[in-house]
C-alpha cells in the first residue's frame, strides 16, 4: 500500500487533510445511477438512465477515456456477483444503453488472472454519450438484491406463467404495476418470491426501475425481506424519487437491517449524483455506526473525488492504509485511469507495476485503458504492444479481449487489424463484439461496413436495443449525416426502442455540427419536459458551447438553468463555460463571483483572468479620473 501512495503522493495537496470528513470503506463494484424520475416512454416503457458522466474534458475527442468507467451503476449488494459477457439476451432483451461488464469476485480479485473475463464495473458513461465527465467499463447486470434470483433465473424462464406476467408487467400502463400484480393474484395465480426477484431483475435490464419500485413495494407486505432486499428497494427508491425519499426510507427500514449493505447503496447513489457533503455524512454515519470498512466504501470516495477534488484521492489511499484495507482492481484502475487523464504516462506505469507486485496481473479491462491512455498521450507503439499482450498466443483463446481489440485498433488508424479481429468473431459475435464493431468501423469512416454489421445484428435479433441503434447514430452523428441521422430514429421509434440519453445526445450533436444550434436546443429542451430520463451532460454543453462562442449570454444562461433543473449539480467547466460567454458578448458579469461562491467553485488561474475581463466594477483609467 504504501508503494501505492508513493505513487500517486502526485495527486495530493499536502493541505488538505482527509480527516476533515472522515471517510470509511466497502467494494466498489457498484455506483448508482443519476436519475431522479421515472415515466413511461414511448407509451410502454418507464426508464431511467442511470449513467452519465463522460471523459471529454479530460480526453481529446477522438480518444474517450476508457469504457471500463462507462456503464450501468449496479446495486452494491450484487458487488461481486459474475455472469458471463456472452450472454445474448443483452440484445434480445434490449441490454442497456450503458455496456456492461462482467464483475469480478470481491473475495478473488486480487487473483483474477490475465485475459478473464472479470472485468470490473464502470462508474461513468460512454465515452461519447455525454457522460457527465469521466470513464465507463461493463458488467452483466445482476441488480436484484438476493442471489437467490440468480439461482432462480433458468427456472424462470422455464416458466411459462412467470413469463406471462412479466409480459403483462411489460405491457402495463406505468402506473398500474401494482394493479397487474393484484388482478394475477385474483385469477388464481401464484406469485412467489422468486418470481419477483426475477422480475425485477429483467426490469432493472431494461432499467424499468419505476416498475421495478412498484413490485417491490407491493410485494414489501406479502414477503418477508432480508437486508438486500431492503437495499434493493432503497436503491430504486434513490433511482426513481431522489436521495431525500431514499433518506427517509432508511429511517423506515427495521434497525435489525440497516446493515452495511444498505448504507453502502445509499452512498453509491449519493457519490452517483456527486454529491460531496452527502456522501461524506454517510460515510461518517457509517463510522459513527461501526460498520465494516471495505474497499467499496473507500472507493466509492476516491470515484467521487476523482470527479469533484483530485487532490483528496491521496488521502483515501492514506485511510486504506492505516485501515488495513487492501486495494481492489477497480482501485488501481480508478488511479491508472486518473494518471492517464492527467498525461502522467509514468505515473500511470508505476501503478500498473504496483499493481502487480501487489500480486494483482492486470486484466483486459486493464489493460484497455492503459492502452487508450498511451494512444492519447501519443505513445502508439505501446499501445500496440498491450493490444498484443492482450491477444495472447491465439485470439480464439481469448475471445474476451476481441470487443477491446476492434476499439483499440480503430483508435490506431488500423483498418487491417480491426477486419482481421471482426472477421475471427464475426460469426457468433455476442453482443458486446457487433457494438464494437459498429463504432471501430465508424471511426475508421467505413460507413457501409458499420451500417452492414447494424444490420447484421438486426437480423440476428429482430429486438434490437438502443444501444446498437445510439452506436450507428454515433457513427452518423461524428460523420456530420444528418439526413441518415434522423432516418435511424424514425427507424428506431416505428421499432419500439426507447429513445433516451445517448439518442437525444447523438441528435444534439448532429444539429450542432450541421450549424442548427436552435434545433438541437429544441431536442434538448423537448427530452427535459419528459422527465423520464435525464439527458447527458454533454449534451447541454454541447449547446452551450455553440452559444458561447456567439457571446449570446441569454441564451448561455438559459442552458446553465437548465442543467440545474436537470438535477446536475454546478461545475468548473460550466462557469467557465458561462464567463465565456460574457467575455465574447463584451457584458458585464454582475454577481458572478457570489454565483461560484454559493456553489462552492473555486475558479483556476484561466477562469480568474476571464472574471477580471468582465468584473463590472473593475477599474479603467476613465473611472479612476473620476474618482
Amino acid at each position: 500500500m504504501w508503494a501505492l501512495r508513493r505513487s500517486s503522493i502526485s495527486l495530493k495537496n499536502r493541505g488538505i487533510t482527509f480527516g476533515s470528513f472522515r471517510a470509511g470503506c466497502a467494494k466498489v463494484e457498484v455506483a448508482s445511477c443519476y436519475q431522479e424520475s421515472d415515466a413511461e416512454i414511448a407509451g410502454h416503457a418507464q426508464v431511467i438512465s442511470d449513467r452519465f458522466v463522460c471523459t471529454r474534458r479530460y480526453h481529446q475527442k477522438q480518444y474517450e477515456s476508457l469504457e471500463f468507467y462507462i456503464g450501468k451503476r449496479h446495486l452494491s449488494s450484487h458487488a461481486g456477483m459474475k455472469s458471463t459477457e456472452d450472454e445474448e439476451d443483452d440484445l434480445g432483451d434490449g441490454f442497456s444503453e450503458l455496456e456492461t461488464s462482467v464483475g469480478a469476485d470481491e473475495n478473488q480479485a486480487r487473483s483474477v488472472p490475465r485475459g478473464s473475463n472479470d472485468d470490473l464495473i464502470s462508474d461513468s458513461e460512454l465515452s461519447h454519450g455525454g457522460c457527465d465527465d469521466e470513464v465507463a467499463g461493463l458488467k452483466k447486470e445482476l441488480e436484484l438484491s438476493d442471489i437467490d434470483a440468480k439461482r432462480s433465473k433458468k427456472k424462470f424462464e422455464q416458466k411459462r406463467t412467470s413469463g406471462q406476467l412479466f409480459n403483462a408487467v411489460i405491457s402495463a400502463p406505468g402506473l398500474s404495476i401494482k394493479s397487474v400484480l393484484d388482478k394475477w393474484i385474483e385469477d388464481g395465480n401464484e406469485v412467489n418470491k422468486s418470481d419477483i426477484l426475477m422480475i425485477n431483475l429483467n426490469l432493472r435490464k431494461r432499467k424499468m426501475y419505476g416498475r421495478a419500485l412498484q413490485i417491490l413495494e407491493w410485494s414489501a407486505d406479502r414477503y418477508e425481506f432480508s437486508e438486500r432486499d431492503y437495499a434493493s428497494h432503497l436503491d430504486l427508491t434513490a433511482k426513481v424519487q431522489g436521495l431525500i425519499k431514499a433518506e427517509q426510507y432508511i429511517e423506515e427500514i427495521p434497525k435489525a437491517y440497516r446493515g452495511e449493505v444498505v448504507y453502502r447503496t445509499y452512498l453509491a447513489n449519493c457519490v452517483a449524483t456527486q454529491n460531496v457533503k452527502k456522501s461524506e455524512e454517510v460515510f461518517n454515519k457509517m463510522k459513527d455506526l461501526g460498520l465494516p470498512l471495505t474497499a467499496f466504501t473507500c472507493n466509492q470516495l476516491l470515484l467521487l473525488y476523482k470527479r469533484t477534488d483530485k487532490k483528496k484521492m491521496a488521502d483515501v489511499l492514506v485511510h486504506m492504509e492505516n485501515e488495513n484495507v487492501k486495494p481492489t482492481v477497480f482501485t488501481y484502475n480508478l488511479l491508472i485511469d486518473t494518471k492517464g487523464l492527467s498525461r502522467d504516462i509514468t505515473g500511470m506505469d508505476q501503478i500498473v507495476e504496483t499493481m502487480k507486485e501487489e500480486g494483482i496481473e492486470p486484466i483486459n479491462h486493464t489493460l484497455n485503458i492503459m492502452a487508450k491512455h498511451y494512444i492519447s498521450a501519443g505513445f502508439k507503439d505501446k499501445a500496440e504492444a498491450v493490444a498484443k499482450e492482450m491477444e495472447g498466443g491465439d485470439l480464439r483463446d481469448n475471445r474476451a479481449a476481441c470487443r477491446y481489440l476492434l476499439v483499440l485498433y480503430s483508435l490506431l488508424g488500423k483498418a487491417d487489424e480491426v477486419a482481421r479481429i471482426w472477421k475471427l468473431c464475426q460469426s457468433d459475435a455476442n453482443s458486446y463484439e457487433y457494438v464494437a464493431a459498429i463504432e471501430a468501423f465508424g471511426r475508421l469512416k467505413k460507413i457501409k461496413e458499420a451500417t452492414e454489421v447494424f444490420e447484421q445484428t438486426r437480423k440476428r435479433w429482430p429486438r434490437s436495443s438502443v444501444k446498437v441503434y445510439s452506436n450507428l447514430l454515433k457513427v452518423y452523428a461524428d460523420n456530420k449525416m444528418l439526413t441518415e441521422g434522423r432516418d435511424l430514429v424514425k427507424q428506431m421509434a416505428e421499432s419500439g426502442c426507447v429513445i433516451g440519453p445517448l439518442v437525444w445526445d447523438s441528435l444534439v450533436r448532429l444539429h450542432v455540427d450541421a450549424g442548427e444550434v436552435e434545433k438541437a436546443d429544441t431536442i434538448l429542451h423537448k427530452a427535459i419536459q419528459q422527465k423520464q430520463m435525464k439527458p447527458l451532460f454533454n449534451s447541454f454543453i454541447a449547446i452551450m458551447e455553440q452559444y458561447s462562442t456567439k457571446g449570446d449570454v441569454h441564451n448561455a444562461e438559459k442552458i446553465f438553468h437548465r442543467m440545474r433543473q436537470a438535477g446536475y449539480v454546478a461545475r468548473l467547466q460550466q462557469f467557465q463555460i458561462l464567463v465565456k460567454t460574457y467575455v465574447n458578448g463584451k457584458t458585464p458579469a454582475y454577481g458572478m463571483n457570489q454565483r461560484m461562491k454559493a456553489d462552492n467553485i473555486f475558479p483556476n488561474l484561466q477562469l480568474a483572468l476571464m472574471l477580471v475581463q468582465v468584473d463590472p466594477f473593475k477599474k479603467t483609467p476613465a473611472s479612476e479620473s473620476l474618482d
